[in-house]
Order: C-alpha cells, then sequence, then structure tokens
C-alpha cells in the first residue's frame, strides 16, 4: 500500500513513517525539503499519484492568528483537491483534544477550520484528536514565563509520548476510515501547573511555577475538561516517568 505522509520528516511523521516501512508500505515521507509543498502545491499531486492513504501531520510554522488559520484554510484545501482528484481512498489528520472548546484561541480556530474542510470533502477521513505531546512541555514553560515565574493554569491535562501517537497513528493508517473522530491521550491525567513544575524539577531549570487559573493556554482559558479526553479514548503507555528517563538516554 502507498501511504503518503505530510510532515513526514517532523517529530511524529518520521516516528511513523518509520513504523509504516517496518510493516512493508510504500511510504514516502513529504514535506517542502522533499519538494512538497501543500501551500503553494508545489509536488503535491504528483506526490500523491497512486496513494491510498494520506496522513496529514503537517502543522504551522507560525502560531500567530492570522498566519496559523492560512495555513490550515490554504494547506487543507490544496491537500484535499489533489487527494481527491488522485483518488486517495483515507485521509487521515492529526488534531487536537479540546479544539473546540478552545475557540478562544487562534491555533485552535485553525484546527477547527482544517477538520471542517475534512469533514466537507468526498475522500473518506479520520480526525485524530490527541492531547499534549511530552517533548513539547519546555514550550509551555517558555509560553507562560515571566522573568523567573511560569504562569501556567491548574487545569488536568493528560499528556502523550510522541511514540504513543506514531504507534496510534500508524495503527489508524492501517485501519478502515471512520468518517468521524477518535481521541488518543497519555495514561496520567495530572494538572498542567504540576507537570511542568516535574518537568523544570527534573531538568534543574531554576524557573517557579506560579499556579494561575486565569493564566492563558496559547490564547485561550481551561477548565478541567479543555484538555482531556472523553471516555473511551485510546490511550498510551508511556507515562512522565519512563518518558523522561527515555528521553535523557536519547540526547
Amino acid at each position: 500500500m502507498k501511504i503518503v505522509v505530510i510532515g513526514g520528516t517532523g517529530l511524529i511523521g518520521s516516528k511513523t513513517v518509520a513504523r509504516l516501512r517496518e510493516r512493508g508500505h510504500d511510504v514516502l515521507a513529504a514535506s517542502p525539503n522533499s519538494g512538497v509543498n501543500t501551500v503553494t502545491g508545489e509536488g503535491l499531486q504528483e506526490a500523491l499519484t497512486g496513494a491510498d492513504v494520506v496522513l496529514d501531520l503537517a502543522n504551522s510554522p507560525s502560531f500567530e492568528d492570522k498566519a496559523v488559520l492560512e495555513f490550515f484554510e490554504t494547506a487543507g484545501r490544496n491537500l484535499l483537491a489533489a487527494e481527491a482528484k488522485a483518488g486517495v481512498r483515507h485521509h487521515i489528520a492529526l488534531s487536537v483534544v479540546g479544539t473546540e472548546r478552545l475557540q478562544e484561541s487562534g491555533y485552535f480556530r485553525g484546527k477547527l477550520a482544517q477538520e471542517r474542510l475534512i469533514k466537507a470533502s468526498p475522500t473518506p477521513y479520520t480526525i485524530v484528536h490527541s492531547t499534549q505531546f511530552m517533548e513539547f512541555l519546555k514550550g509551555i514553560a517558555d509560553s507562560g514565563t515571566t522573568g523567573t515565574t511560569v504562569h501556567l493554569s491548574p487545569a488536568y491535562v493528560q499528556p502523550i509520548a510522541s511514540d504513543d501517537v506514531a504507534d496510534a497513528m500508524t495503527d489508524i493508517a492501517l485501519g478502515k476510515p471512520l468518517n468521524g473522530t477518535v481521541e488518543i491521550a497519555g495514561p496520567e491525567r495530572i494538572r498542567l501547573s504540576d507537570l511542568v513544575g516535574k518537568y523544570l524539577e527534573a531538568t534543574n531549570d531554576p524557573r517557579t511555577i506560579e499556579a494561575d487559573a486565569a493564566a492563558r493556554y496559547f490564547g485561550a482559558e481551561l477548565n478541567d475538561r479543555s484538555l482531556v479526553p472523553d471516555e473511551g479514548a485510546r490511550l498510551g503507555t508511556i507515562g512522565f516517568e519512563e518518558w523522561f528517563r527515555h528521553s535523557r538516554q536519547a540526547k
């Protein structure tokens, strides 16, 4: 089976590509560096020729509200039009748990626009809502930092390791389209401020955490339901301690 992975050289993409190749599939890791650009359309139709499945794992290079919306709308339209022309049988997109609940955020408005385009397309699809990746904990800390203090919401999160995400994306790519949304999450539920505090302590980062219910998460105010999955989500197996231990070994 030919599978095209848009964003195939990124964090999740590279791991998913490796897993699919290990299972014997013909996998194209598509990215601007390989001559496939979903925003400009360069190389897109050629890449999708003969493709059975497309995984869209690309992310916006900018988090600025207007740029995010333009990226997901333009890339989404171009990709879905090329898929329809090529006869792709399954479109899979990686999105975020809580997208529809966090529309104060320009990033989540962009993701919702992407999802609406997918649902309106004739190509059968599966949308995967994932909780936040553990690999982005430093970025979350940085986003809430003022001076030496990190202001973060104490709302619950259920972070997932990128290896668990790649396992899920691989299984979904080899399954049938759901024409619906599935959720994936890590095995542990913890308050965001506590989680980032653990990460800072583990990395000997001198910054201190201040739990602040009014602190914004990429522009949106959180509550205990905002970033956690509903019942029935697929749960990964890698908790924070195991992830951190292996991430240190990798470094």
